[in-house]
């Protein structure tokens, strides 16, 4: 009885321990691990070397593969690589294709290591795998967040079906200056856009739970201000306020981070003089301390060995101690941490506590994953379909067809008839070439359909259409256009498919001239000429300076780089099968110019009002007015609709309270319409200048032909916030005007006051 008695307080207190060690887990690890998890890694870190903890934060290519123009760093055979994972030198392999080498390189880790800790297999899976989807701005286009979290979830079920469980997107860089290649990658030049945008790609790759086999650890990149590279020059310099920094570039990591993503990747940029990938008011004052970021930093590949390249490091030795103080966890390709950080833990130059914190975050997210449960999921050589192509496929044409942006279509050209009409298709982009746009990395594609093989199926005979490629993408070709132009007389319409080709978006492909190639010019203005309508198939990644014949012709179709189901998603379009939704997530500037430009700008202390006549001593361009071109949200459907009846209750918002705004859309067509409406605000006097619009709200409504519809939007207080100056969140009571309407120009305008708090 005696013995029993004197369990019970030893079996209290376990208990005890076991209750706090749960909640120590469920407020400090990613996503609260359960006590026996935390145990694991805390037995795995106390009887690590300092080269198997260091190896825990060394990330490189497959051996004997070629990254074709990036540096090689670590270079090694096959053997040699395995090798290192049996010693516990590598954390994980990226964008290695193939079932094969990824089990033998596990087999490595989990069975041949002393440890055995398993790899992780990341991948840039940008937009899609297997099957390729619309590039992230084409998507951002349709202003659909639930749609790029399903097209997110898609690439996560094919990629994790070859092993992979490590995504390096979604890029969340606000990008306005249209020159910057990397654009394509993101959600465009919108704060609020970019958010919603970035949490649903987080939300999509990552599921409902990391620890399923379907889920792919996020990477919200590049942290942070990489799209305002200067020029508009990738790898440039970037210096901004930290104003702007907190304004524009941190949200949508903010917002990425809320969703869920436990894994950042550095910038290649620097900021003020200091290179991202060692910014330690970055990557330990804004991520640990501020947000409280519980995941680990990535760098981006080789950034750490740039550091010296930016002469912000002497030699590697410095290179790595820098990266790795500032709050760069893990080092992708270089090999410098392995190289020094052993000996920078012996000299005392680098804390245990720093190594061990790093080695901590890296060992939770694995286990978060199930890596240490189920190592070989996904790398089953299991018979059959490892997933849904054709449901896939069409996921990808449903999302390309809902990209497509139409910014004109004079006299109603479109839709297409598909009997009776003679089509002439000419341009460069006719065929299935220049369709994935960048990042297709991994063979295995589905090959894609092009415009001429859609619109040939679309047509009652295939031979109402006639094509002429007219000239090459830079060059011309000889009687190139005299054939385009006696296909444009025969024609009763011509879709000219012309823009830029693959090599001309995604990284290290920055524009100093975002205009239509000259021999694609040539080849519009021949065509135009001929008084045949003509309807623009725009290939692009970014915006784009339009000009002549090109700007003015009767259709304009944005069709960005669409994916796998380019062309029937086109045709879709082109023959009304589908009505035109998407809206631009980036503004299109008049002139090349204008750049960098996009609609939330200042206004400056002599602004250009857009209904005052020109003068001199304005802010102001002397060959250009300042609007775009195409304004930012704008897009067309194939009904017409109307905005009225705008309402504000109330006009004077409590500090406490909310005020609500209601416009009143009628769709005056004979079609269904899809409509974007937009709210936008203005702080009328602040203690910091504001921008004379911000997109505060949107909603995507589809409207029967002759209805009406009402769409409502509900502000806040926390809605009117700003970055005072103090560095910190700030609302100030004041006046505010508020748009609703289909784009960042023009609308329904009227006005609000918050009132003062007590």
């Amino acid at each position: 009885m005696s013995v029993r008695s004197s369990r019970f307080p030893r079996l209290a207190l376990a208990l005890l321990l076991l209750s706090l060690l749960s909640a120590c887990a469920t407020r400090q690890s990613p996503g609260g691990l359960d006590p026996v998890s935390l145990t694991r890694i805390e037995s795995l870190i106390a009887r690590m070397t300092v080269e198997e903890k260091v190896g825990q934060l060394s990330l490189y290519a497959p051996a004997a593969v070629d990254t074709v123009g990036n540096p090689q760093g670590a270079r090694q055979s096959e053997e040699e690589q395995l090798a290192e994972i049996r010693a516990g030198r590598v954390t994980g392999l990226f964008n290695n294709e193939g079932l094969e080498g990824k089990r033998r390189a596990q087999q490595a880790a989990v069975k041949g290591s002393r440890l055995g800790i398993p790899l992780i297999f990341g991948a840039d899976i940008i937009h899609g795998f297997r099957t390729v989807f619309p590039v992230p701005l084409a998507e951002a286009a349709s202003w659909e967040p639930a749609l790029a979290e399903r097209t997110a979830h898609a690439s996560a079920v094919e990629a994790t079906a070859d092993g992979f469980r490590w995504t390096f997107a979604p890029m969340v860089d606000i990008a306005r200056d249209a020159r910057w290649g990397r654009g394509i990658e993101g959600a465009g030049e919108d704060v609020y856009l970019g958010r919603q945008f970035a949490a649903a790609r987080v939300r999509g790759f990552q599921g409902p739970e990391l620890g399923r086999a379907d889920a792919m650890l996020a990477t919200p990149k590049h942290f942070a201000g990489y799209g305002a590279a200067e020029g508009g020059l990738d790898y440039n310099a970037v210096d901004l306020s930290e104003r702007t920094l907190r304004e524009v570039y941190f949200p949508p990591f903010r917002a990425a981070i809320d969703a869920g993503a436990l894994s950042i990747m550095s910038a290649f940029n620097e900021i003020g003089g200091i290179p991202s990938n060692a910014n330690r008011a970055l990557l330990t004052g804004v991520l640990r301390d501020e947000w409280d970021y519980q995941g680990f930093v990535v760098s981006d590949y080789t950034a750490d060995e740039e550091l010296i390249a930016h002469g912000f490091a002497a030699d590697g030795r410095e290179a790595a101690r820098r990266a790795f103080m500032a709050g760069t966890d893990v080092s992708m390709q270089s090999g410098l941490y392995m190289k020094y950080l052993p000996g920078l833990v012996a000299s005392g130059e680098v804390p245990m506590s720093r190594l061990d914190d790093a080695v901590r975050r890296v060992l939770r997210v694995k286990q978060r994953l199930g890596l240490f449960d189920h190592p070989f999921r996904g790398l089953e050589d299991t018979p059959g379909p490892r997933f849904d192509a054709a449901a896939h496929q069409g996921l990808a044409r449903e999302a390309a067809g809902r990209a497509i942006v139409m910014l004109r279509n004079d006299n109603d050209v479109l839709p297409l008839q598909k009997s009776g009409k003679r089509i002439a298709l000419i341009g460069p982009f006719a065929g299935t070439e220049d369709l994935f746009g960048p990042w297709r990395i991994f063979p295995g594609q589905q090959a894609p359909m092009g415009i001429e093989q859609a619109v040939r199926q679309s047509l009652a005979s295939p031979d109402l259409l006639t094509v002429v490629r007219g000239s090459n993408v830079e060059t011309p070709i000889p009687g190139g256009i005299d054939a385009a132009v006696a296909a444009a007389r025969e024609a009763d319409v011509v879709l000219l498919s012309i823009g830029e080709n693959e090599q001309m978006s995604g990284e290290a492909r920055s524009r100093s001239d975002i205009e239509i190639p000259d021999a694609q010019q040539a080849l519009a203005e021949a065509v135009a000429a001929t008084g045949k309508p003509v309807v623009v198939l725009l290939r692009n990644g970014r915006a784009l300076a339009l000009r002549g014949a090109v700007r003015n012709a009767r259709a304009i179709l944005v069709t960005w780089f669409l994916g796998s189901q380019t062309g029937p998603a086109i045709a879709d379009v082109l023959f009304g099968d589908i009505n035109p939704s998407g809206r631009l997530p980036v503004s299109f500037p008049q002139t090349p110019g204008q750049v960098p430009y996009y609609y939330a700008h200042k206004r400056t202390g002599r602004p250009q009002l857009a209904d005052a006549p020109a003068t001199f001593y304005k802010a102001r361009y002397l060959d250009a007015t300042n609007d775009p071109a195409f304004a930012f949200g704008q897009g067309l459907g194939y009904a017409r609709v109307r905005y009225d009846a705008l309402e504000i209750s109330p006009a004077r918002m409590d500090w406490n309270g909310k005020t609500t705004v209601r416009a009143r859309i009628t769709n005056t067509g004979q079609r269904d319409a899809e409509e974007v409406a937009q709210l936008y605000i203005g702080n009328r006097a602040a203690s910091v200048t504001r921008p004379v619009r911000e997109l505060k709200g949107f909603r995507k409504l589809r409207i029967p032909a002759g209805q009406t519809a009402t769409v409502e939007f509900t502000l806040t207080r926390a809605d009117l916030t700003f970055i005072g100056q103090q560095m910190t969140p700030t609302v100030e009571p004041g006046q505010f005007d508020l748009w609703v309407g289909p784009s960042a120009t023009g609308g329904l305008r009227t006005s609000m006051t918050l009132a003062p708090g007590d």
